[in-house]
């Protein structure tokens, strides 16, 4: 595991981190030809006997494979891998806001928060993005920002044209670091921004079962009800395949009702 985390370079690495500290007293002792089939199938059980859900339990099992198979393919240290079995999971969460319930929850936010959170629903960038933007990747003038490949979720750059209330917050965060758009104290944020602050804000906005991630679910909804083609929404969102914004698509439906009645049983008029 030690080896692993020295190697591995990747953005869910602080999530890897999280399961093996789950993993470790559960493996601890055990040879790597000692991890069997029996043994992965137990530790699903566990997992689900904790009330965990199939995709948490899935991420534990998956970075199990990750180690195992690095361990196999160059280090040699494992001649064969175990079978793994993974879970069904359902086919994608897509809880999104009203504009009612997002005006109520920028209210309660502190003002670190409530930037951001801004700025996510302005432009749909994931949250390691928000936290990690850089004034470097910023060109107020030109009303664009970017994200590298080498921080993309999908290894590909992801351009980013800002609207007015992006370029409102951005304009309101000028001067507070001279690297980093949004700062809490004067620092960049680290912290994981689903904090204490964050659930008390929606639990006083009344809004239950919202995670940090169904920010962008919410712009994307937006964009989607705004009439915004499926095609630009894939390339506003950086998403990979046209099959990864089809959840949204049923949203777009008013903007395809005046196509659809161009079909009728009368013929058109000379």
């Amino acid at each position: 595991m030690l080896r692993y985390l020295k190697e591995v370079q990747k953005k869910s690495i602080d999530d890897d981190k999280l399961h093996l500290r789950w993993l470790q007293p559960r493996l601890e002792g055990m040879g790597l030809t000692d991890i069997t089939r029996d043994v992965l199938d137990r530790l699903i059980s566990e997992g689900l006997d904790e009330g965990k859900s199939n995709a948490t339990v899935n991420r534990r099992i998956q970075v199990v494979r990750a180690v195992l198979r690095r361990a196999q393919l160059e280090w040699d240290w494992l001649d064969k891998l175990p079978r793994f079995r993974l879970l069904k999971e359902s086919q994608g969460r897509n809880r999104h806001l009203s504009r009612a319930e997002a005006a109520r929850l920028l209210v309660e936010l502190p003002e670190h928060l409530r930037a951001m959170v801004r700025f996510s629903l302005a432009t749909g960038l994931r949250q390691a993005n928000v936290k990690g933007l850089r004034w470097s990747r910023v060109d107020m003038q030109r009303g664009a920002a970017w994200v590298e490949a080498t921080e993309a979720k999908g290894k590909r750059a992801i351009p980013v044209p800002l609207n007015a209330e992006a370029l409102q917050v951005l304009t309101e965060q000028q001067g507070k670091h001279p690297e980093w758009v949004f700062t809490f104290r004067g620092r960049p944020v680290e912290f994981k921004t689903g904090t204490k602050a964050w659930r008390n804000a929606l639990k006083r906005a009344g809004i239950e079962n919202f995670r940090w991630h169904d920010l962008r679910h919410t712009w994307a909804s937006w964009h989607a009800q705004g009439g915004t083609p499926m095609h630009v929404l894939q390339k506003l969102g950086g998403w990979q395949t046209p099959a990864m914004v089809q959840r949204y698509a049923h949203l777009g439906m008013d903007d395809l009702k005046r196509y659809a009645e161009q079909v009728t049983m009368e013929a058109p008029p000379q």
